[in-house]
């Protein structure tokens, strides 16, 4: 599938035609039976029933059983007959997995570094292992969530005000979740688990960290706040092995992060530990709050790809003008990294033919064969997804979403894949496989070591980040307009003919840099972010 790199073939007012030799178009306005629409190099439509902006209208004829094409590509089978101007959607349009070719490899995009612009930096915090965070926190993360109350009440006494003579200090944030007991610590899920709390112990915009258990869970705060090469025995199966690079489990904390540990058990119940963890916090504060900003080159960025809340317009405005931020970054040596699996079901062979070797795409065919069986032992299918929003939003099958969502990874080479919250080590454009839930995707990503988010909606997700930041970025204006508030960019634009998909594109890169070296983003300002911490929770529970 050709990416969009310039202006979206809008051709009349009402319509997008988005390939030569499409079966629909999208309409950009609703239609209403008897309005009269033209696509380019066609006669005019005449529309049959209600249209709904950002759904598909039929522009030729299609039999039960035969193939409706979209970007070029099959979005799947029309279930009835299919009229010219028939409104296309789930009456008429099914899901048929249907076979690809999964090309290993073998298609190579040049993404040259522009040479008529300086070379970007931005400001950031380097770490002592070299790495780079874009904020500068404090963590407080639970082992288990029998210590995530506690943990928040510590937190809370650190909000508003307390802060304020702390200039460097960007919060002090609870990570709380569900599990940590109960669970097989040996099993897919327990270390899936281990390696998502490790790392966000050693995200480089985490510089203070308090780990805070309760002292009998199966996930000792030890194996998480362990530096490299402290590891011993820390009483898990499967942990404190010699073989530091397993699963990425035991990624290093910085010489340079404040840690410190309490389990309330040993610390004398919760009010005990809260106070203890306020005077671990205050005694953390001065030293954290000594961080500056430096000037560090672009390259140093780890951009999170992620959607939610798609619409008929995702893959046409927001998505593939992030693809245009992502090469742009991925030209100048950073890295980028798409994840959702099962949301690019359907468009896998689209990104396997730019493996830079057999071995990158059969690890992402591999992932692909794993959620087949994971839906189904469920009693489900992939076809599940599309959500009740998505289709609102005129999306009809996976299919249709998948060829719109691998848009946000642009042109550039696929360097690597990686499991959930596995460490982001190769530079340039990479896949993580997470599923499809917004919180739980980009809780990997972030584990993984993603130090900016770029977050793409169409219905209006109002998703944040903590500790990085996340970019919003509206598909279309009208839902921009009513949630404003909420949005940092609107690319509702492309479709609005007032500028390109590359113009859109160089804005979501120019807020990159500058959310990077500061700026907070909607989100941020509403303190949205640590909620959304959710680790994707696999396996039994005893």
């Amino acid at each position: 599938m050709k990416r969009f790199r310039g202006e979206v073939p809008q051709v009349s007012h009402d319509l997008l035609v988005l390939r030569e030799g499409d079966d629909v178009a999208v309409a950009t306005r609703d239609l209403s039976p008897g309005d009269a629409v033209v696509a380019a190099g066609a006669d005019p439509v005449g529309v049959r029933q209600p249209v709904p902006r950002g759904h598909k209208i039929a522009l030729r004829p299609v039999p039960v059983g035969g193939h409706v094409r979209k970007y070029g590509q099959v979005i799947g089978v029309a279930t009835a007959p299919i009229t010219p101007g028939d409104h296309v959607h789930s009456h008429n349009l099914g899901f048929e997995d249907g076979s690809r070719e999964t090309p290993l490899g073998g298609t190579h995009h040049d993404l040259p570094v522009p040479d008529d612009e300086p070379r970007p930096t931005f400001r950031g915090y380097r770490r002592a292992d070299g790495r780079v965070g874009t904020r500068n926190f404090i963590a407080i993360l639970t082992s288990v969530n029998c210590s995530a109350s506690t943990a928040k009440m510590i937190a809370d006494q650190f909000r508003g005000a307390a802060l304020d003579e702390f200039e460097n200090v960007d919060g002090v944030i609870a990570l709380t979740h569900t599990s940590g007991c109960g669970l097989v610590p040996d099993s897919e899920g327990g270390q899936v688990l281990l390696r998502t709390l490790r790392g966000y112990a050693a995200h480089p915009n985490v510089a203070g960290l308090l780990v805070l258990g309760l002292g009998c869970e199966m996930v000792p705060g030890a194996a998480l706040s362990a530096r490299s090469g402290q590891v011993a025995d820390l009483g898990m199966p499967g942990i404190g092995a010699p073989d530091e690079t397993r699963s990425g489990l035991l990624a290093a904390i910085a010489d340079d992060t404040v840690v410190r540990s309490l389990t309330i058990q040993e610390t004398g119940g919760v009010r005990a530990s809260v106070r203890a963890g306020v005077a671990a916090v205050r005694e953390m504060l001065p030293l954290v709050n000594q961080r500056e900003r430096v000037e560090c080159d672009v390259s140093e960025l780890v951009l999170a790809l992620n959607c939610g809340g798609s619409d008929g317009y995702s893959g046409i405005t927001a998505n593939p003008a992030l693809g245009w931020a992502s090469d742009h970054l991925v030209a100048y040596g950073a890295t980028s990294v798409l994840a959702e699996t099962p949301e690019v079901y359907g468009a896998e062979h689209l990104l396997t033919a730019r493996a830079t070797e057999p071995a990158v795409a059969k690890k992402l065919l591999d992932r692909i064969d794993w959620w087949r069986s994971y839906v189904k032992a469920g009693g489900g299918t992939l076809d599940n997804n599309p959500s009740p929003g998505n289709k609102a939003g005129g999306l009809t099958t996976i299919l249709e979403k998948s060829l719109g969502a691998v848009a946000k990874g642009g042109q550039a080479d696929l360097a690597a894949v990686y499991e959930y919250a596995e460490p982001i080590t190769q530079r340039g454009f990479g896949f993580m496989d997470t599923p499809g839930y917004d919180p739980v995707s980009v809780t990997g990503l972030v584990a993984g070591g993603a130090n900016v988010v770029v977050f793409t909606t169409g219905r209006g997700s109002v998703f944040g980040c903590r500790p990085t930041p996340s970019i919003k970025v509206a598909t279309n204006t009208p839902m921009y307009s009513v949630m404003a508030e909420d949005m940092d960019l609107n690319a509702g634009v492309i479709v609005d003919g007032t500028a390109t998909v590359a113009e859109v594109g160089r804005q979501i890169f120019d807020r990159i840099l500058a959310v990077a070296s500061g700026q907070r983003t909607v989100s941020e300002e509403l303190e949205i972010g640590a909620e959304e911490f959710i680790p994707w929770h696999l396996g039994a529970v005893t």
